[in-house]
């Protein structure tokens, strides 16, 4: 797989509570250097961003973000909201509390209104899971939920929480949603190996804030070093 290829699979990602315009811009300048898939940003710098990239740069941003315990009108508007300032793609995180608790009809119905949210807008849409902090149980119930909405694609991680992707959780996702629903994979990839691995068990998409490092080391590999 070359550069190209798996660079339009990335999610170049800046997340950080400390993220400055200066940072995020620098993203940006990365990210159509590298031609990722998108940028991944704070909603604070959607427009700014989308202003700055003059539509040659995929936007995204985040949602109920990192910890989902939001109410589904809050996420919706954030997601409105979002879109109107020019994101491309929206990642929101579930209610994990509400899954804990069994409530899928609130899981579903939540997914449902964002995801239609995103629909109107031909924006694409990405479901976080936050596996880190599931039993298997509750995954294939998300998988399930995810099949029946169909998002774009249903995420492993925030890459906030107690743990990032792993490759299990990506082997159990794919197997649930099978072709129905893409998947992302995001938290602790940082490597060229990380990355190929992923993408090997059939991940459409990775969020990673170490696109310009994968991309350096297999310049390096090729060359020999």
């Amino acid at each position: 797989m070359d550069q190209r290829e798996i660079l339009a699979r990335v999610d170049h990602t800046i997340l950080t509570p400390t993220a400055t315009w200066e940072q995020v811009k620098a993203v940006c300048d990365e990210g159509k250097q590298l031609g990722v898939a998108s940028v991944c940003i704070p909603p604070r710098y959607v427009k700014r961003a989308n202003d700055y990239a003059g539509g040659g740069l995929k936007i995204c941003t985040v949602v109920g973000f990192p910890n989902g315990y939001a109410t589904p009108e809050v996420k919706v508007f954030e997601t409105e909201d979002a879109i109107k300032k020019g994101a491309q793609e929206i990642d929101y995180v579930v209610n994990i509390t509400q899954l804990k608790e069994k409530n899928y009809d609130y899981v579903e119905k939540e997914m449902a209104a964002i995801v239609a949210a995103c629909r109107r807008e031909n924006v694409c849409s990405k479901v976080i899971f936050e596996n880190c902090y599931l039993e298997r149980e509750e995954k294939l119930a998300l998988c399930a939920i995810a099949r029946d909405v169909r998002p774009d694609f249903i995420k492993t991680s925030t890459g906030f929480g107690t743990g990032g992707a792993v490759l299990e959780d990506v082997e159990l996702m794919k197997n649930a949603v099978g072709e129905a629903v893409k998947i992302k994979a995001a938290g602790g990839i940082r490597t060229l190996e990380d990355a190929l691995q992923m993408i090997g068990l059939g991940v459409s998409r990775i969020g990673s804030t170490a696109s310009v490092d994968i991309v350096e080391e297999l310049k390096r590999k090729r060359k020999g070093i």
